[in-house]
């Protein structure tokens, strides 16, 4: 396929205020329910049909480098968006901000009345969330699986993958079979793709772009070794949230297995407050991501509350922020490179591989203790795959049905 110059140009920045892009953003933040790729269809009524910020091919453009990206998709096309309407980093800031508090205060909320939530009816509830979570990462399996791995190639750096996270574990084990990926990609998936054209117009200059990377690579490199020599626990939370963020290939739910590992492994939350806490972030509108808030809220180790929750959440999200902000000017060149296409396929076949072992553990083993919590999961995948009910609907079936079960 063919996109004309004029056609893939998106529209020219403006010098409109970053209020303007932050009461827009705050009203998708608060009404955008259904994950990732539910966001981006409301991003593109809101913003592409109806407000006109950039045109049609502008936005699948737009759209193609953030999930080229790790990170979250549809919050570095809203903070993308920001700048372009925003005319700068300002509007990208008050994007990102507008769309992502509504759920992490609903969470953060959550995270405060756990703790007191006692009894029959609240074991049901919490072990309802548990079985969400067990039928939403198998439908996200279901849909990546059919997208990501289409062939043979895929399918088995998708295996491996399966097979390192199994057998080793933890997160170096997932970091591994994503790089492993990109280079079985680079060498088994190299296939003609679409002949691309045009470019997308930021504010964003080279230099500035080459700063963000810059510090989105530093901070990488730099946090753990910090952490090592110092101990500190805040900056041990931020480092443990900032890589599972800048390592997040393929969309919100593969950040599941990542958190798992660097929160539940070394005791600072329990498994069955991280399910509770997933399920629960299936029900809120907004970007999965503020699942970060719930996790840094409930933390055993201090800094926790209020302080930890936003460690967590700005650690999740600057990564994402970082590559978005310095791949803007650069992306018309990367993404005519057969190189970078092939390494992407390996690797977003590895992400599927690193949820389905996911899908086994943590999520299955602690959620699926009897007959009854395997029909009621499998239930839930029905109505997400083949009745197409929005994620808030299974939250509120299958945590009532556990309720009542519990009751009995």
């Amino acid at each position: 396929m063919t996109i004309s110059k004029n056609a893939a140009t998106a529209a020219e920045p403006g010098s409109h205020s970053p209020f303007e892009v932050f009461r827009v953003f705050l009203k998708l933040g608060l009404t955008s329910f259904g994950g990732p790729i539910a966001h981006l269809g409301y991003f593109r009524d809101e913003l592409v049909v109806r407000r006109r910020w950039i045109d049609e091919a502008g936005y699948a453009d737009l759209v193609a480098l953030c999930q080229f990206l790790p990170g979250p998709a549809s919050s570095q096309v809203g903070f993308a968006l920001g700048v372009l309407r925003g005319n700068g980093l300002l509007g990208g800031l008050a994007a990102w901000l507008a769309f992502t508090m509504p759920s992490a205060l609903i969470l953060f909320a959550f995270a405060l009345g756990a703790s007191g939530f006692s009894g029959p009816v609240a074991a049901g509830f919490l072990h309802g969330l548990k079985l969400v979570a067990v039928a939403v990462v198998a439908q996200a399996i279901w849909g990546m699986a059919r997208t990501l791995t289409p062939d043979p190639q895929r399918g088995a750096i998708a295996l491996m993958a399966i097979f390192i996270v199994t057998f080793i574990g933890g997160s170096f084990a997932q970091i591994g079979a994503i790089a492993l990926g990109g280079a079985a990609g680079l060498w088994l998936c190299r296939q003609e793709g679409a002949v691309l054209s045009g470019h997308l117009r930021f504010p964003v200059s080279r230099r500035r772009g080459a700063v963000s990377l810059l510090l989105f690579a530093v901070l990488l490199v730099a946090l753990p070794v910090v952490v090592s020599a110092t101990g500190i626990q805040g900056l041990a939370l931020f480092d443990a949230f900032y890589r599972s963020g800048a390592l997040v290939f393929g969309g919100g739910h593969v950040v599941l297995p990542l958190l798992q590992a660097e929160v539940v492994a070394p005791g600072w939350v329990t498994n069955e407050a991280f399910l509770a806490g997933y399920g629960a972030a299936q029900a809120v509108p907004g970007p999965l991501f503020t699942f970060a808030a719930y996790l840094g809220a409930v933390m055993e180790p201090a800094p926790n509350g209020w302080v930890g929750a936003s460690i967590a959440l700005v650690g999740i999200l600057l990564p994402g922020v970082l590559l978005v902000y310095g791949m803007l000017p650069f992306w018309d060149t990367l993404r005519l490179r057969s190189w970078a296409q092939a390494v992407m396929r390996g690797t977003n076949a590895a992400v599927v591989g690193i949820l389905g072992a996911a899908l086994y553990n943590p999520v299955w083993t602690s959620a699926v203790n009897a007959p009854r919590d395997f029909a009621l999961a499998l239930g839930g995948f029905l109505l997400l795959t083949v009745w197409k009910a929005p994620p808030w609907t299974v939250v509120v079936a299958l945590t009532a049905t556990a309720m009542a079960l519990h009751l009995i």
